[in-house]
């Protein structure tokens, strides 16, 4: 899919004419036109044709060529200014307009006698005063004619014709004035319509002026990030260090990032040792870190060290950017709700048209007066605003994607911020989504010897190996203040587990089978094996000399708020699966700890999407996993979500990604969509109950039984604030609490954090153990 900037469109209406234009075109099998971002997302068609088509349909666009913060903050700041001073001149002029069309022709309020005595003078003061305020507003009439010429009429089309008609029609009341004597002169100065024409447009300029500072806070989030990444990279180039612009460090480049600065690009640390606060990318509070191989990513901030980094992803493959493209993207994106929008804009601006002149031609019938039949005509036009409509949905859908952003939660579309919050079911993979993904020790069992020497010839047994339980073993025995013994021959017994003479004596770390069959083992073994094994763990046994030290069990720990997450999760309504390869003991070990509602074991990839595929006959069906097996399912599933440690093909796959890698942001990607989805539908139930109530209000269909009429100028300032409106609901989302906690652990405050330290004095291997001593006496 390519992505087009679109300029010139000022309402739903114009959106509604581009996408219909570009969709027409041979080959084109997706078009979405976004009014908030002005971003066209176009498949199947060629530049040129797509260009040729806006262009045709009255528009501009051109390629979307990256990211360009730089270029769309300048143009948006320079349309800013410009309706200030529109507005700054328009107010200006209106209120001495004001004051002679109301203050001295109605309320009698003083005037200089050589023009207060004539009223032609008063009228062509105010016939000035009005021009004045039409040129500076000119805009308008500019789009809105142009518009109406190509036979698509939009927003700008209805108030041209509505402050058009009513300064036309004041014109033709000064020549009357003109011609006519001082009695009628005076009564015709309240037929003027020349303030309702100024303040018409100066209303609408106010509510654009205001829609414009509303959208600005919408992409607040996409602005922060972007804000994040540093202007200026210090790279070495032959052997000095430069100062460049970020965006032209290229990969292999060594760069430095010094104490308190943002990191400008991806790297890998190839010098020195820092903290690294990655708060912006991950959401935790605690500092990453950093030493020689360690990743860093580009926005975030050194906080401590000295670094010497090599650039591996720069400008736009960055991870930041990756970020900030999603967000954009998701924005730019149509939710499958905003359809029911684009079928009324569509055809929305010829009906309000229509009623404006059938209004117009009924009370001429009805009373014969010209210019009450012309107010009313005018009140419909200008209260009409199909501009509420278009940006009912992706106001709310970029405000939405941006708070998903902040909280490590990325959309990468519309319809997936809009499906995930309608989901009845979660499944999950096992590994690395319910579980951390990695071996960790879970039981120390001495039996024939104590807790120490069990350790210590587990960790001598287990040096020489690679295998995850190994590794969960020495990780274990690692900070222990444990005995080092001199290990020989050392053999890796395939399958089994692991065999060395430990000063002398015939040493075993192996399964419970390899165990029993070798050694031999009592009831009592026997019992405790099978329970460990009943809970998902796997026993690793350790004999010396034939004799059992004692049991080591290891297991693939659960995340500390996966059962948390999972019991949110069921509190809102959504049955969990659990989704695994593993053998159905172990599976059945986690799923019941992880309390889901479902466990289905020993599945292939081809499986799992079979199963998804089902269960979406049932209702939408969201499916979490990290892995490359996962990436079938993922793709079947109506909203596939990966976790951010997952594979790249995982994530490929995936509508959503959890940049934290944790369970419980599954949670929080729901609750956002809902809360986003209802605010979209208070949207659009506002801006169709406002043209519903407004139209027939502003036609005086009211006015017999009621006696209610509306003026054009309450008319031009009820739709000026009718946007406007929308757009700071949306902007309501920020200020809710969507995102609760995703740890319960850190919450009470026993969330260990590891320190790297240097420390210095030490000498030689006594130094070392005596600082290892004190340190493993510290409390905690």
């Amino acid at each position: 899919m390519k992505q087009y900037k679109v300029t010139g469109m000022s309402c739903a209406a114009c959106s509604a004419r581009v996408e219909k234009a570009v969709s027409s075109l041979d080959g084109v099998t997706y078009c979405s036109v976004n009014l908030l971002t002005n971003t066209m997302t176009v498949e199947g068609a060629d530049d040129e044709a797509v260009i040729r088509a806006v262009v045709s349909a009255g528009y501009g666009a051109e390629p979307k060529n990256g990211l360009q913060p730089l270029k769309e903050q300048q143009r948006e700041k320079k349309e800013k200014n410009a309706l200030i001073k529109r507005l700054t001149y328009s107010v200006c002029i209106l209120l001495p307009l004001m004051y002679i069309s109301m203050g001295f022709v109605m309320w009698g309020a003083p005037l200089p006698n050589f023009i207060g005595k004539s009223p032609i003078a008063v009228a062509i003061l105010e016939l000035i005063l009005t021009a004045a305020i039409v040129v500076i507003n000119r805009q308008f009439f500019i789009n809105g004619f142009k518009s109406a010429v190509r036979g698509a009429p939009n927003m700008d089309t209805l108030v041209a014709i509505g402050a058009g008609v009513s300064f036309v029609f004041s014109i033709y009341i000064v020549f009357k004035i003109a011609f006519a004597d001082i009695a009628a002169a005076q009564h015709y100065l309240h037929g003027l319509y020349f303030e309702s024409a100024a303040m018409i447009l100066t209303l609408i300029t106010v509510g654009k002026t205001l829609e414009a500072y509303a959208k600005g806070k919408t992409t607040d989030a996409i602005k922060s990030l972007m804000k994040l990444t540093p202007d200026v990279a210090s790279v070495i180039r032959e052997g000095k260090e430069i100062k460049i612009p970020s965006g032209e460090v290229r990969v292999g480049d060594i760069f430095l990032v010094r104490p308190g600065e943002s990191v400008a690009v991806d790297g890998i640390v190839v010098e020195g040792v820092s903290a690294v606060d990655e708060s912006s990318l991950t959401g935790e509070s605690i500092t990453a870190e950093k030493s020689v191989g360690s990743k860093v990513f580009c926005g975030t901030v050194n906080v401590s060290g000295f670094l010497k980094c090599e650039a591996t992803k720069v400008g736009e493959d960055t991870t930041m950017a990756q970020v900030v493209k999603m967000v954009s993207d998701a924005a730019a994106s149509k939710a499958p709700i905003a359809k029911i929008a684009d079928r009324v804009s569509g055809f929305f601006v010829p009906i309000v048209l229509i009623i404006a002149l059938v209004t117009s031609l009924i009370w001429i019938l009805a009373n014969g007066d010209v210019g009450h039949a012309l107010s009313r005509g005018i009140s419909v036009l200008v209260i009409s605003c199909p501009c509420a409509l278009g940006l009912a949905t992706p106001v709310a859908i970029m405000v939405g994607s941006g708070i998903g952003a902040k909280g490590g939660v990325l959309f990468k579309n519309a319809t997936a911020l809009e499906i995930t919050g309608k989901a009845k079911t979660v499944a999950l993979d096992k590994t690395g989504t319910v579980t951390k993904g990695d071996a960790e020790v879970t039981d120390v069992l001495p039996i024939g010897a104590d807790e120490t020497e069990l350790l210590s010839v587990a960790a001598a047994l287990e040096l020489g190996s690679d295998h995850p339980l190994a590794v969960a073993v020495k990780k274990y025995t690692e900070p222990k203040n444990i005995k080092k013994y001199t290990v020989e021959n050392f053999t890796l017994l395939s399958g089994s587990g692991v065999y060395a003479e430990i000063n002398g004596a015939a040493s075993y770390g192996a399964s419970f089978k390899f165990t029993e069959e070798k050694i031999g083992v009592d009831d009592g073994t026997r019992e405790i094996c099978q329970r460990l094994s009943d809970e998902g763990k796997t026993p690793l046994l350790f004999t010396r000399d034939g004799i059992l030290l004692g049991i080591i069990a290891v297991a693939d720990a659960i995340k500390e708020d996966s059962k948390e997450a999972i019991a949110e999760l069921r509190k809102m309504g959504i049955r969990t699966l659990m989704l695994t390869g593993d053998n159905e003991r172990t599976a059945g070990a986690v799923g019941r700890s992880a309390e889901v509602d479902e466990i289905y074991a020993e599945l292939m990839p081809g499986d799992k999407e079979k199963l998804i595929e089902k269960f979406s006959a049932e209702g939408k069906v969201i499916m979490v996993g990290d892995g490359i097996n996962d990436a079938p399912a993922l793709t079947r599933a109506d909203v596939g979500i990966a976790i951010g440690s997952g594979t790249d093909i995982a994530i490929e796959s995936a509508d959503v990604v959890l940049m934290h890698s944790s369970l419980y942001d599954v949670v929080n990607a729901v609750r956002l969509s809902r809360a986003t989805l209802k605010t979209i539908r208070e949207n659009l139930f506002w801006a169709f109950i406002y043209n519903v109530i407004g139209i027939p209000l502003a036609a005086g269909a009211f006015t017999f039984f009621l006696g209610w009429e509306l003026n054009p100028m309450f008319g031009a300032a009820a739709m000026s604030l009718s946007s406007f409106s929308v757009v700071m609901n949306a902007l309501r989302l920020n200020v809710k609490k969507i995102f609760k906690s995703k740890n319960t652990v850190s919450d009470k405050g026993d969330k260990k954090m590891e320190k790297t330290l240097k420390i210095s004095g030490m000498m030689c291997p006594h130094c070392e153990a005596r600082v290892k001593t004190v340190l493993s006496d510290t409390p905690g």
